[in-house]
């Protein structure tokens, strides 16, 4: 029993090469080291770099190339004097990062320079750093077993073509990405080949593009994220597997914005969500097999606007609350399910009781495939000849699409 208590123990340092903590070092103006990259070249793997306070200008990246822990005491501040390079590359394995304010870098327009590069490690730890007016602010790649959290990132981004993503990750595993708070870039967070990965709580907003934008990713979990005040919200393209729940879409307005883009996605589940005030709530094109399920779509011009390519989605317990158009749909197919959703616009009765109404409700009025085919029809939007079309059309159906009906409405909000 003796020699096996021994073996785990040297199996998990193995495994864990930093769970060791080994010496510590400090680095400040009237200390013995008063450079940061001089005290990590001196440092041995597993050992603790403090800095503390001051700012220190880099002219080149400081770069982390064994397994440390470095730590920021005092908030100091890593400053790139407006320069157009990388302040702080990270090259080994069990890299913790915590403390520091990164600032001031300029625009590069030939490489995708960052705050904090990580490149082709495992087991990262980027945490409770400050990152001001960067250009890609935190950058991944080839990175499996990465964190960042609690990371406050704030860009002053104009334009798209100028500007980086705040989180970048690419061809990247196991990432965890969860409590930061980004705002002013071109993206919030970017995903792109990245498998297995989570990203929870975090806050994105006032972002020129979109809050989470991921593309050729699969197996992905987010939620409990807020998404407001982007150009767009989130866009998910080209994926498989992935689960959006409790996530909040907010006030992301625009003559083409919208909460959720869905382009090319395939067995997902959007659960438990919240759509407020967007232009477009969802926008789906081409993606199948997906469970829309327990998600409140409120005060949206659209809460759900399908393209053609969609086959055997279920839209189901879901609450559609005061939208400018509920449903619009470009090609119908009798494949997808839209049963058990309440709909505010409801007026059919109960006479059973039973909470389902005894009369199917169609939820794609007459006027929202008008505005599909002349989109400046909208001006009438309030007229009363709209209303006069939409209820002729719902008393005897001609244009709107037959298989999108909802056989079973509920009489009653569920998530309210």
């Amino acid at each position: 029993m003796k020699y096996l208590v021994v073996w785990m123990v040297w199996l998990w340092i193995g495994l864990w090469p930093c769970s060791m903590k080994g010496a510590s070092w400090w680095v400040y103006g009237k200390c013995e080291w008063t450079d940061i990259q001089s005290a990590i070249e001196r440092a041995a793997p597993c050992d603790t770099v403090w800095v503390n306070g001051g700012v220190w200008r880099v002219d080149h990246p400081i770069v982390i190339d064994k397994p440390l822990v470095v730590l920021g005491k005092n908030r100091p501040i890593i400053d790139g004097g407006g320069g157009k390079g990388d302040l702080l590359l990270i090259t080994a394995d069990d890299v913790e990062l915590s403390g520091f304010t990164f600032r001031h870098m300029g625009i590069n327009y030939v490489e995708d320079v960052a705050a904090v590069r990580a490149e082709s490690v495992r087991n990262v730890y980027i945490h409770h750093n400050v990152l001001e007016n960067t250009f890609f602010a935190i950058y991944l790649a080839h990175v499996r077993g990465g964190e960042v959290a609690y990371n406050r990132i704030v860009g002053g981004a104009v334009e798209e073509n100028n500007s980086g993503n705040a989180i970048h990750a690419w061809y990247c595993s196991e990432l965890r990405i969860h409590h930061n708070e980004v705002q002013g870039h071109r993206d919030g967070i970017y995903f792109e080949f990245v498998d297995e990965s989570r990203i929870y709580n975090n806050h994105s907003h006032d972002n020129l593009r979109y809050g989470l934008h991921f593309m050729f990713s699969d197996d992905d979990v987010y939620y409990q994220n807020t998404f407001a005040h982007n150009g767009a919200g989130v866009a998910v393209m080209f994926s498989r597997r992935i689960h959006m729940w409790q996530n909040r879409f907010m006030h992301n307005w625009g003559g083409a914005s919208f909460g959720l883009l869905l382009k090319e996605i395939y067995d997902a589940q959007i659960q438990g969500n919240t759509f407020s005030k967007n232009t477009i709530g969802i926008f789906v094109e081409g993606s199948n097999r997906i469970q829309y399920r327990h998600n409140l779509f409120r005060a949206n011009g659209w809460a759900i606007k399908m393209n053609g390519g969609c086959m055997d989605n279920v839209i189901t317990e879901n609450e559609f609350v005061y939208n400018t158009f509920d449903l619009a749909i470009q090609v119908a197919n009798e494949s997808n399910s839209y049963d058990r959703n309440y709909w505010s616009e409801y007026s059919g009765y109960d006479l059973d009781r039973d909470g389902v109404g005894d009369v199917p409700y169609r939820p794609v009025k007459l006027f929202a495939w008008v505005v599909q085919q002349t989109p400046e029809a909208m001006i009438l939007l309030r007229s009363l000849f709209i209303d006069l079309l939409n209820f002729s059309e719902k008393v005897s159906p001609v244009l709107t699409p037959a298989a999108v009906m909802d056989h079973q409405p509920l009489m009653h909000p569920l998530l309210q």
